[in-house]
């Protein structure tokens, strides 16, 4: 399988990794649309969002429940959208929830994905 995000969980491709457990991982977008933007992605593929069953999407939603506030605080931003492109809309085939801190209020990022990464690692 060439699947860039199967790659990323595997650790075969390097990826600014916010947090992990046994069924999914959060990392930075390589290619974020604001500063902060991360994406949650179940470790097993799955290409289609009706292919998930329960158990995974509601731990996907606990995970961005943990992650959000922590991610808000740290950056001091004050909104926060949540989405899952579905279909043809998918740039990787893989089911994913992007995270994205002020996406509503900022137009780009103003920092690299590797400063973001540094502050929220580096958060006490």
């Amino acid at each position: 399988m060439d699947c860039v995000f199967c790659k990323i969980v595997n650790k075969e491709i390097p990826s600014n990794i916010l947090m992990e457990d046994d069924k999914v991982m959060v990392f930075m977008d390589a290619n974020p649309n604001v500063d902060g933007h991360c994406l949650i992605v179940p470790k097993k593929h799955y290409i289609d969002f009706n292919e998930l069953d329960d158990d995974i999407i509601l731990h996907m939603n606990k995970v961005r429940k943990e992650i959000v506030p922590f991610i808000m605080k740290t950056l001091d931003v004050k909104a926060c959208t949540f989405s899952m492109n579905y279909g043809d809309s998918q740039v990787v085939k893989h089911v994913h929830m992007h995270i994205l801190p002020n996406f509503l209020i900022e137009t780009e990022p103003k920092r690299t994905e590797e400063e973001v990464y540094e502050i929220l690692k580096n958060a006490d």
